[in-house]
């Protein structure tokens, strides 16, 4: 006689309307029907809120998290000029406060901010940490100790980020390497910003070696400017193809897309598509952005990040993914009841897929990693954006209650 579920969910609205009891045993959704025996250790009656697998930021500079105060606003006016022409100056300027990294104050910072993730029901980021002469490991370092610290509640990838270049800033090439050996999970890069195209292809091809040394996947900051000539894009998406790296690169950004003549669009997304390249992008935190609804109508991925937490580059954030979603939907004019749907699955399905998360939704034999809405359809849970009323981590009622001490403590809520 098998034992009864750990956790049974009652009256949970599913996505299509359908109310139904969830049963969790051992961190896994083992039953979902309606009418289910609900004896199990512990029951939550979800009230017919909506209950849908957990959401998912794939970006997010969690290394610089609160650290505007420790600067002027010289970076932030520079990245968000109205063409981006000066999104390098930006990266420049932003770097003083990489002389100053510290663990001592990097770790409180990110714990604040993973903690206001899991408020939120945002148990999967990727999160990157400079990697150069400046912030040396310091910033890896400290991510990987906040990945340790949260595991069981919030699941984070740490991405070795080359964010001043490779080629540009002699010696980041090896701390890369020392990075990867130290446990970060995915190579990052930023080739735009190298000083040529020869530049730019040398440091892709450094990202792939070090990727395929480590069976890692990489995440690429592309075409972060206002330049309609920037095509590293398409350089990360024919080096995949070349090196059977098919659905493992991930694009960030591509704000230089918005300013490509429509032929070449058209030429760059089926090349996209080939690849299978998922992109992500942050519109609010930059005036030009992907074009979200065109790379989406080619049957290309694209999910939604945060991308900063009041840092040099953008002074709000608060790792809540349903808050993104909203400020989305006003950016790129995704208002009809379908595009809502599709902006839902733009920070749980999509961004999944974009992180290669494994068992990640709601069906029999998926991780237990879920949220509780009052909100009992997509539509309003974007109109309130408000904290789940339960989240669920590996099949655990996550401490709310701690969390949002946590996240009190930098005054943030």
């Amino acid at each position: 006689m098998s034992r009864p579920p750990d956790l049974i969910i009652a009256n949970a609205r599913m996505r299509s309307g359908e109310v139904v009891d969830i049963a969790i045993t051992d961190g896994l959704i083992t039953a979902i029907g309606g009418g289910l025996d609900r004896v199990a250790q512990s029951v939550i009656d979800a009230r017919a809120g909506l209950v849908t697998p957990a959401f998912v930021n794939p970006h997010l500079h969690l290394c610089k998290v609160w650290t505007l105060p420790m600067m002027s606003e010289a970076a932030l006016e520079a990245y968000q000029g109205a063409d981006m022409s000066e999104a390098a100056k930006a990266i420049e300027l932003a770097a003083v406060v990489k002389s100053k990294y510290d663990a001592s104050w990097i770790i409180p910072n990110a714990r604040r901010a993973v903690a206001l993730a899991a408020l939120h029901g945002n148990l999967h980021i990727r999160a990157f940490a400079d990697v150069d002469t400046k912030a040396r490991l310091e910033g890896l370092k400290s991510l990987l100790a906040i990945r340790e610290e949260f595991r069981g509640i919030v699941d984070i990838q740490v991405v070795a980020f080359p964010q001043d270049g490779l080629l540009r800033e002699p010696g980041a090439e090896g701390l890369m390497r020392e990075a990867m050996a130290s446990g970060a999970d995915v190579v990052g890069g930023i080739p735009w910003i190298e000083a040529n195209e020869q530049d730019m292809r040398r440091h892709i091809d450094f990202c792939f070696d070090l990727a395929a040394e480590h069976g890692a996947d990489i995440s690429m900051l592309l075409d972060d400017v206002g330049d309609a000539n920037m095509r590293t894009l398409d350089m990360m998406a024919r080096a995949m193809i070349a090196r059977g790296f098919e659905g493992r690169a991930l694009a960030h950004h591509c704000r230089a897309m918005a300013l490509y003549p429509e032929s070449y669009l058209r030429d760059l997304m089926v090349l996209l598509e080939k690849a299978r390249v998922s992109v992500i992008s942050d519109p609010h935190t930059g005036p030009l952005h992907a074009r979200v609804k065109e790379l989406l109508g080619a049957g290309i991925n694209v999910g939604l990040g945060q991308d900063d937490i009041s840092d040099a580059y953008y002074p709000l954030g608060r790792n809540n993914m349903l808050e993104v979603a909203f400020l989305a939907s006003h950016l790129l004019w995704m208002t009809k009841k379908s595009e809502f749907e599709t902006l839902y699955d733009m920070i749980t399905t999509r961004a999944a897929t974009a992180v290669g998360l494994e068992r990640y939704g709601l069906g029999l034999g998926c991780a237990a990693n879920l949220v509780v809405l009052d909100q009992g359809d997509v539509t309003e849970a974007l109109r309130f954006h408000a904290p789940p009323r339960v989240v669920i981590s590996h099949g655990r009622v996550v401490d709310t209650e701690r969390m949002r001490a946590l996240a009190e403590a930098a005054g943030v809520l």
